[in-house]
C-alpha cells in the first residue's frame, strides 16, 4: 500500500512551514506530569486534554502559533489529574469560549469546584461526532479510570489517531487504529526498569497491569504486527521519567520499523517542550 503524501515540520522548528497544510498536529506536553495535544484545521480547533496549567497551555500554544482563545473544543480522555488538572480553571474562564466534551461517567469524576460548567457536552464511549470539519471517532481503552477513551480524528482526507495511558491493545483498538497517518501511543515503560526501580510493588504492579500502560516491549509487538503501513508519522509518547529512556524507546521502534520495512517517520513526545507540528 503507498505512503500517503504528507509532510512534517522541520525538526527545532516548532511553527508548520506550509502555508497550504490543511490539518496540523502537536503534543503539547506527554507524560505523567500532565497531557495535552492539538488537533488544527484552518477552521476548527481541538484540544486534547488539560492536564497543563491554563498558563502554561497559552505558553506553549503560543510557540506553535496558536492561541487558547481560538480553541474550539476540549476532549478529555479520562479524569486522572495528569489529563485534567488545569480543566476546572479553563471551565470557569470566560476568555475560553471551546465546547468540552468527555463520556458522560467521567464527568461527575472530576473535581470542578463548586459548579459543573455550562459548555459541557457528553457523549458515550464509542460514539463519533463532528466538531466544525474535523469527524471525531472515540473507542474505549483498558486502563484504570472510571470510562477512559481514545479517540481518531479525520480531516480533508487526514486520519489522526491517539492512544495513550492502556495497559494492552484489544483488536477493537487495533481496528480504530487503522488507516491513520499519524499515530500518537503510549510506550510508557522499560519492564527491566520498572521492576528494579523506586516505585512501591503495588504501583509496579499497576503499572503492569491489563489496565495500567503499555511497556515497551507491548509497543513493539504492536509496530512489528499490527501498525498501518499507511502510518506515516508515529509519535511515541507517555513516557515514564523513572522507568523508560528516550533513547531506548527510540531504539527498540527503529528496529521494529525497520524490520518491518516501514519508512514510517518517528518522533518522541517529550514532558518539558511540544513537539514539532506535523503537517498535512
Amino acid at each position: 500500500m503507498p505512503l500517503p503524501f504528507c509532510f512534517g515540520a522541520i525538526r527545532g522548528i516548532l511553527k508548520c512551514q506550509r502555508e497550504d497544510a490543511t490539518v496540523k498536529f502537536c503534543v503539547l506536553a506527554s507524560g505523567s506530569s500532565g497531557n495535552a495535544a492539538l488537533v488544527s484545521t484552518g477552521n476548527t480547533r481541538i484540544l486534547v486534554d488539560a492536564g497543563l496549567s491554563m498558563r502554561e497551555l497559552r505558553k506553549r500554544l503560543a510557540t506553535i502559533g496558536e492561541s487558547l482563545d481560538r480553541v474550539d473544543a476540549i476532549l478529555i480522555t479520562h479524569e486522572h489529574s495528569d489529563h485534567v488538572s488545569g480543566l476546572p480553571v479553563l471551565a470557569r474562564n470566560k476568555d475560553v469560549r471551546a465546547v468540552i466534551h468527555m463520556t458522560r461517567l467521567t464527568g461527575p469524576a472530576i473535581d470542578w469546584g463548586e459548579t459543573q460548567p455550562a459548555r459541557l457536552e457528553c457523549f458515550q464511549a464509542g460514539a463519533s461526532f463532528q466538531i466544525g470539519d474535523i469527524e471525531v471517532q472515540s473507542f474505549g481503552i483498558p486502563h484504570d479510570a472510571i470510562d477512559p477513551v481514545g479517540f481518531t480524528f479525520e480531516a480533508e482526507g487526514v486520519r489522526i489517531g491517539i492512544a495513550t495511558d492502556l495497559g494492552y491493545i484489544p483488536e477493537s483498538i487495533k481496528f480504530h487504529l487503522r488507516r491513520t497517518d499519524m499515530l500518537l501511543l503510549e510506550a510508557n515503560h522499560d519492564l527491566d526498569m520498572l521492576k528494579v526501580g523506586p516505585y512501591p510493588w503495588s504501583v509496579k504492579q499497576r503499572v503492569m497491569s491489563r489496565v495500567g500502560h503499555l511497556s515497551n516491549l507491548m509497543m513493539s509487538d504492536y509496530l512489528l504486527q499490527d501498525l498501518d503501513a499507511c502510518t506515516s508519522r508515529l509519535i511515541l509518547g507517555h513516557l515514564s521519567e523513572q522507568n523508560n529512556h528516550p533513547e531506548i524507546v527510540r531504539m527498540i521502534a527503529t528496529q521494529s520499523l525497520e524490520q518491518r520495512g516501514l519508512t514510517t517517520t518517528l518522533a518522541i513526545a517529550e514532558q518539558g517542550r511540544p513537539s514539532e507540528v506535523f503537517c498535512f
